[in-house]
C-alpha cells in the first residue's frame, strides 16, 4: 500500500479551505488528494495529474477530483483544457508510487528481474534498456554521474559495454551483476545497494525528471493566485537542488516573485519513518506567491 510521505504537513502548509481548488501533479494514489478534498468540500476542486494511466485508475473516484493522464511538464496546456482556475495550491510529491517498485513489472526495482524498462508512460519511446544496449560509453557515464551521482560511473559504463557485446542487457538483475563486477569490493559492503544510483540515474534519464522539474516551477507560480502556495516533495539531492534554488531566484525578484516558508526543508518524523520507511529521504520545500 502506498502511503502519501508528509500528509500532515503537506496539509498544514497548503491551508486548504472550504471550496478552494488546489492542483496535485503527481496524484500517484490520491492519499494527498483526498486529504485535500476532505478540506475543500463542498465545491472545492483538485485537478489531479499523474503519467502513469494506472494510477489515474486507481484513484478513488470523488465528483471534485479531476484526474488527468499527462506529464507535468505540460501543466499550462493541462489546466487550459479542464478549464480549472482560482487556483490556491500546487503540490508536487516528485517520489515514485511503491505501485512503479512492486508491481509495474518495469525495471524500477533492483530485486526482482523485470524488463529494463523504467518508463513512467508506455507513450514514451526511450527505455533504461535502450540506453543501456545502444548509447555510447560516454554517454552512460555522463547519466550515471550526472543523474546518480555515481562515484565509479566510468567503470560501470565500461563493464556494461563490455557485457553487451557478447548478449544484450535486458532485464534488472544483468544490469545489477555489471554494476557489482564493476565496482571494488568494498562498495559492495555499504548501507545502500551498489546499484541503487545506477538504477536512479536510467530512471532519471528515461523520463527526463529533472527537465520536467525544471520546465513546469515557472508554470506552476504563474498558475497560483496570489498568496496561492507552492508545495514540493523531493527526494534526492538533484531534484532539491532545482527546487531550492528556484526559490531562492524568485524570492529576489519583485514581480511573480515567491516568498519562502520553509527556510530549512522540512523532513519526516522518526516516528513517520519507522512506520514508512520510504518517507526517510523526503524533504519538504514551500513557497507562497506574493
Amino acid at each position: 500500500m502506498h502511503i502519501p510521505v508528509l500528509k500532515k504537513e503537506v496539509i498544514q502548509y497548503l491551508d486548504p479551505k472550504p471550496n478552494e481548488n488546489f492542483i496535485d501533479a503527481t496524484i500517484g494514489n490520491g492519499g494527498h488528494s483526498l486529504a485535500i478534498l476532505e478540506k475543500t468540500a463542498p465545491k472545492g476542486k483538485v485537478l489531479g495529474i499523474d503519467w502513469s494511466q494506472e494510477m489515474i485508475d486507481s484513484v478513488n473516484k470523488n465528483p471534485n477530483l479531476i484526474p488527468v493522464c499527462a506529464n507535468f511538464a505540460d501543466l499550462s496546456e493541462i489546466v487550459r483544457k479542464n478549464r480549472i482556475s482560482n487556483i490556491r495550491g500546487i503540490l508536487f510529491d516528485l517520489g515514485m508510487s511503491s505501485w512503479h517498485l512492486a508491481s509495474s513489472g518495469r525495471g524500477f526495482s533492483l530485486q526482482k528481474k523485470e524488463p529494463l524498462d523504467m518508463r513512467y508512460s508506455l507513450a514514451n519511446q526511450l527505455t533504461a534498456e535502450k540506453i543501456v544496449n545502444y548509447f555510447s560509453k560516454f554517454e552512460i557515464e555522463k547519466i550515471l554521474r550526472e543523474y546518480g551521482e555515481e562515484e565509479f560511473s566510468k567503470e560501470i559504463a565500461e563493464k556494461i559495454v563490455e557485457k553487451r557485446k557478447s548478449k544484450p542487457i535486458e532485464n534488472t538483475l544483468q544490469l545489477v551483476e555489471a554494476v557489482k563486477e564493476a565496482v571494488p569490493r568494498a562498495y559492495l559492503r555499504r548501507r545502500i545497494h551498489p546499484a541503487t544510483r545506477t538504477f536512479q540515474a536510467l530512471r532519471i534519464a528515461v523520463n527526463g525528471e529533472l527537465d520536467n522539474i525544471e520546465k513546469v516551477l515557472p508554470q506552476a507560480l504563474s498558475l497560483l493566485e496570489t498568496g496561492g502556495r507552492l508545495v514540493v516533495i523531493s527526494f534526492h539531492s538533484l531534484e532539491d537542488r532545482i527546487v531550492k534554488n528556484f526559490f531562492k531566484n524568485r524570492a529576489s525578484e519583485g514581480s511573480e516573485g515567491l516568498k519562502i516558508l520553509t527556510k530549512k526543508p522540512i523532513i519526516p518524523t522518526n516516528q513517520e519513518i519507522k512506520i514508512n520507511p520510504k518517507s526517510r529521504s523526503a524533504k519538504l520545500r514551500v513557497a507562497v506567491k506574493i
